[in-house]
């Protein structure tokens, strides 16, 4: 990599670096290119030549995000069994990421799906894929625990994946919002007791 298109990549980091910390501080919606220019000591147009809109930095920022989120809680269970094992680990591993209620930890996809839930335009399409894509995978794990006898053959995929995120949103909401200590236990015992109504009887952990 020559010098010039190692300086270009450093500022874009740079500019992708703290476009993110404001999204997590702030929420998605509160990103300026003024203000990362202001942060970085770019001008806003060397911001703008490196990025193209407002709306492609913030579609970078999500995408960064996913890139973090897989690694930390979707990867490592790709080690396990599929199937119950391995949705089980994801879940789990999305609790703890979600026990951190530091600033800037929250999450992009629920604080932006609460802000833009009546908007329409390019940043609601993109939250709508993140979340689509991360059910997906979900669903594709839950069909595989079917499929292994893991859980009833009568599992509606869609359903359990639903009430999952559902769980996981009470979960933010009581960890970040009531502020409950307790928060990720009462989760756990949750999970555990709807994953109960859904394992089939031959499966033995």
């Amino acid at each position: 990599m020559n010098t010039l298109s190692s300086k270009s990549e450093a500022t874009y980091t740079a500019i992708l670096g703290t476009a993110y910390e404001m999204a997590a501080a702030d929420g998605i919606g509160k990103v300026s290119l003024g203000e990362v220019a202001k942060r970085t000591g770019i001008s806003k147009s060397g911001v703008f030549s490196r990025v193209g809109s407002l709306e492609s930095l913030q579609s970078d920022v999500l995408d960064e995000y996913d890139r973090r989120f897989a690694d930390e809680v979707f990867m490592p269970s790709l080690k396990l069994a599929p199937g119950l094992p391995r949705l089980t680990a994801q879940v789990e591993r999305w609790i703890a990421r979600c026990k951190d209620t530091g600033p800037g930890s929250g999450c992009l996809y629920t604080a932006g799906a609460f802000e833009y839930d009546d908007l329409d335009g390019p940043l609601r399409d993109r939250l709508q894929q993140g979340v689509e894509r991360w059910r997906a995978s979900l669903r594709k794990t839950v069909r595989q625990a079917v499929e292994l006898g893991h859980l009833r053959p009568d599992t509606d995929a869609e359903q359990l994946v639903f009430e999952i995120y559902c769980l996981i949103v009470g979960l933010l909401h009581d960890s970040r919002f009531m502020r409950d200590p307790v928060a990720p236990k009462r989760m756990l015992m949750a999970f555990s007791r709807l994953l109960s109504t859904y394992k089939s009887l031959s499966y033995q952990e």
